[in-house]
C-alpha cells in the first residue's frame, strides 16, 4: 500500500510537512498486517478502491458494517455463535451495540496458540528473566481458572490485580476472563489510599497481590500495603501472594492469604479449560481514571 499521509500538502499557502524520521523498507510494508488485511479486503470488495492508506481508512468509516465484517473474518474470530449483525444504533454514542448476537471469550481467542514458541518474556529490575511458551501459558491459565471456578467464581464477579507486569500478572488476567470475570488492576507502588480508592469501588472477590517489587535497583515491600487492603475490603474472600522479591514472605496476618503455588496446587495438572461464552459487550476490564478531580472513576471496558 502507498502512504500518501506522509506526502506534503499542497495548495492554499500551506507549509511543506518535513519528512519523516523512519519509513519501513518495501519489504518490510509487503510483509506487514496491513498489507494483508489490504488484499483481504481487495479480494472481497473487488469494486473498491483500498490502495492507500486514507482510501482504506474512508472505507472503513463509511462502510462499518463491511470494514467490521472483514476484520471478524481477517483475525478469524473464535466464537460458540457468530452475530450476522455487526452493529445496532451506530450512530448512537453511548448505545450501539456491537456484534449483539455473538457469543465467545476473550482469553479464548489470545489463547489460540499452541506450541514452544516464546508467549511471553518477564523481566525484573534485578535481572530476573522468565520466559514462557504457548503451551505453558495455557497449562498456567487452565490451574488458575479451574482454582478460581473452584472458589465460585462466575461471570460479572471482580478479580483484582496488585501486581507489577510480570507473567504471573497476564496468566491472573486470562483465567479470570475465561470464567467471564472483570479483571481489574493496580501498579504494587501505589500507595494504600490509591489502591483503596479504585479497589474499594469494585468489590473484588480475589486479589492477585505480589510480596514486592523491584525499583531503582532496590527491593520494595508491598505485604503491609496488602495486609491493610485485606482487612479494609469486606468482598475480598481470597488473597493470593505471588511471589517475587522473597521465597518466604511473611503472610500469616494477612486476611484469607495464602501463596500462589499453595493456592492453586490442586488444579496444577488441569490441562484444559472451559471457557464462558458472553456477549460481545460482557464487562472485560475495569481501569481508573488519574483521580485529580476526585475519587477515580471506574472505567468499564
Amino acid at each position: 500500500m502507498t502512504d500518501t499521509s506522509l506526502d506534503a500538502p499542497s495548495g492554499g499557502g500551506a507549509t511543506e510537512s518535513p519528512p519523516p524520521l523512519w519509513r519501513p523498507s518495501q519489504d518490510r510494508v509487503a510483509r506487514s498486517a496491513l498489507t494483508a488485511f489490504h488484499a483481504f479486503v481487495s479480494k472481497r470488495f473487488p469494486e473498491i478502491d483500498v490502495s492507500t492508506y486514507e482510501a482504506l481508512h474512508h472505507w472503513s468509516i463509511t462502510a462499518t458494517h463491511d470494514f467490521w465484517r472483514c476484520i471478524w473474518d481477517y483475525c478469524e474470530v473464535i466464537a460458540s455463535e457468530p452475530s450476522d449483525v455487526v452493529v445496532r444504533d451506530a450512530d448512537k454514542m453511548p448505545g450501539a451495540s456491537w456484534f449483539p448476537d455473538a457469543r465467545l471469550n476473550f482469553a479464548e481467542n489470545l489463547l489460540r496458540r499452541r506450541g514452544d514458541a516464546t508467549a511471553l518474556v518477564s523481566l525484573l529490575e534485578n535481572g530476573t528473566r522468565t520466559e514462557t511458551t504457548f503451551d505453558e501459558l495455557y497449562a498456567q491459565v487452565a490451574a488458575i481458572a479451574a482454582a478460581l471456578k473452584a472458589r465460585g467464581i462466575e461471570p460479572g464477579d471482580r478479580v483484582a490485580g496488585f501486581m507489577p507486569n510480570v507473567t504471573e500478572t497476564v496468566v491472573a488476567m486470562l483465567a479470570a476472563t475465561s470464567l467471564g470475570a472483570v479483571w481489574t488492576s493496580c501498579s504494587p507502588d501505589f500507595g494504600f489510599q490509591g489502591v483503596m480508592d479504585r479497589f474499594g469501588q469494585v468489590k473484588p472477590k480475589v486479589l492477585f497481590a505480589a510480596d514486592g517489587y523491584y525499583y531503582n535497583c532496590k527491593a520494595h515491600d508491598s505485604l503491609e500495603k496488602v495486609r491493610q487492603i485485606a482487612e479494609e475490603i469486606d468482598s475480598l474472600e481470597q488473597v493470593v501472594i505471588v511471589e517475587l522479591v522473597s521465597d518466604t514472605p511473611d503472610i500469616q496476618d494477612i486476611r484469607n492469604a495464602l501463596p500462589l503455588a499453595q493456592w492453586h496446587s490442586d488444579f496444577a495438572a488441569t490441562s484444559d479449560i472451559e471457557f464462558a461464552q458472553l456477549p460481545f459487550d460482557h464487562p472485560l476490564y475495569i481501569m481508573y481514571s488519574s483521580g485529580t478531580t476526585g475519587v477515580p472513576k471506574c472505567i468499564v471496558h
